[in-house]
């Protein structure tokens, strides 16, 4: 009896110090599909940060499935979400989407347990951009949309991650090798529902570069020098630009390392991102 009751006893331990996991959550309704996120949440943390993770894959392509679960295991909350992707609607409606999906968040925060007033916001590539994107335009009515039933939540975003995402649509061309032109132009017309050259006001407020001032939330910037798909001096430009504005900011290099990498995931690169998060909220 004795070694039943230890066991039960070890099992109900394991099950309360399991992370869980609330899936396919749906935060809006648009005329192309139901956007859903899903929520991670770190065992044995009490009250945990909220982290929403923005995938990438060139804004039309990618899913919320399988998020890196680096900060989960370092005790954030996690929240995976989908947007709609450039080939179902133009910019700004991922932006629409990320603005609301924080909203649901905030709105839901009590029935999953998680803070509801730092949010911190992660992505990378196309996610980098959007995440940037939504980091610098708290409160920017252009890009708020009015989707989803928690209109009276705020979508601000407290902290930012930018992995290796682009910032500056007027320039990025330039910087590109004629194989990332190749690559990049028609991604961008995509996104943007005509060619760059075409939609100059839409490029900019697209692009994280022109909305940075000085009340803006803090900022962490990474790229790989070797990176072949983004410019590293798209990330150079809005880490001096948020520099200028006087915003809370670093950036990191990391040697060797292309878009993406083994260098994204060491422990002592996160030990970085970890210490950013506590030093800035």
């Amino acid at each position: 009896m004795f070694r039943k009751l230890f066991l039960l006893g070890l099992f109900l331990s394991c099950q309360v110090l399991q992370a869980q996991q609330f899936k396919d959550l749906i935060f809006a309704e648009t005329p192309q599909r139901d956007l859903g996120l899903d929520i991670y949440l770190p065992a044995g943390v009490a009250n945990p940060q909220m982290i929403v993770w923005v995938h990438g894959g060139a804004w039309h392509s990618g899913s919320k499935e399988n998020p890196p679960l680096d900060l989960l295991k370092r005790g954030f909350a996690l929240a995976s979400i989908e947007y709609r992707l450039s080939v179902e609607a133009p910019f700004p409606a991922m932006m629409h989407d990320i603005k609301a999906a924080v909203r649901f968040l905030r709105g839901n925060a009590s029935k999953y347990g998680f803070q509801k007033d730092k949010i911190i916001i992660w992505g990378s590539s196309a996610g980098g951009h959007l995440v940037a994107l939504a980091g610098l335009t708290n409160g920017n009515e252009a890009l708020e949309g009015n989707l989803g039933d928690y209109l009276s939540e705020s979508s601000d975003v407290n902290l930012t991650f930018d992995f290796f995402g682009p910032t500056n649509f007027t320039t990025i061309l330039n910087q590109s090798t004629p194989h990332g032109v190749s690559v990049r132009a028609p991604a961008l017309a995509l996104l943007l529902g005509k060619p760059l050259d075409q939609v100059p006001d839409l490029a900019k407020l697209a692009s994280p570069v022109f909305h940075v001032d000085q009340s803006d939330p803090p900022m962490f910037i990474v790229h790989g020098n070797q990176d072949p798909q983004v410019p590293i001096n798209q990330s150079i430009e809005l880490w001096l630009k948020l520099k200028e504005a006087g915003v809370r900011t670093v950036i990191e290099i990391l040697p060797n390392d292309t878009h993406g990498g083994p260098g994204f995931s060491d422990d002592a690169f996160i030990n970085k991102v970890v210490e950013f998060i506590e030093e800035n909220l």
